[in-house]
């Protein structure tokens, strides 16, 4: 009998090790800014073109989003974050998503590279480029934001905007 239970205890370790990880373990993944994953034929992902990055200072960081109320802006309830040193102009990213959906996409640029949020110095743009202003505080609701992402790849450009 204990040869039995160890194996089914066993069978159940492996199983769970194989097991894909619970919706938790999907939020706050640091990648880097591969943009072969935004290849024709690509799982869903978010190719997204930031136009109008003020200076070469700094850095611009992209984070993904559910597009969920409970998800959206919310501390920690990014998806994937990329983080890379600013370029004036434009820049572009590839964001894998977890599957065909609803996503937002927030940029920062954090022109004092100190990590925190600076409105008279950083600049800002969200998807679909919603209008920002003193009576939402930079934080447009969901539904001004939310894109549908199906199999391949979702193109979108996103204008930066600085006070």
């Amino acid at each position: 009998m204990n040869k039995y239970l160890a194996a089914c205890v066993t069978g159940i370790a492996a199983v769970a090790l194989t097991s894909p990880a619970p919706a938790a373990a999907q939020y706050g993944q640091k990648i880097g800014n591969d943009l072969s994953k935004c290849y024709k034929g690509s799982s869903s992902a978010v190719m997204v073109t930031v136009d109008g990055v003020k200076n070469s200072v700094g850095e611009v960081r992209v984070q993904a989003y559910r597009a969920t109320s409970g998800d959206w802006l919310k501390k920690g309830r990014w998806l994937n974050r990329i983080e890379t040193r600013a370029k004036s102009g434009s820049m572009t990213f590839c964001v894998p998503v977890p599957g065909p959906g609803s996503y937002a996409i927030a940029v920062r640029h954090d022109a004092n590279n100190n990590h925190e949020t600076d409105i008279t110095v950083d600049g800002g743009g969200m998807s679909n480029d919603p209008s920002i202003n003193v009576f939402n505080l930079g934080k447009p609701s969901v539904s001004k934001t939310a894109f549908t992402v199906g199999n391949g790849v979702k193109s979108i450009r996103i204008q930066m905007k600085y006070m």
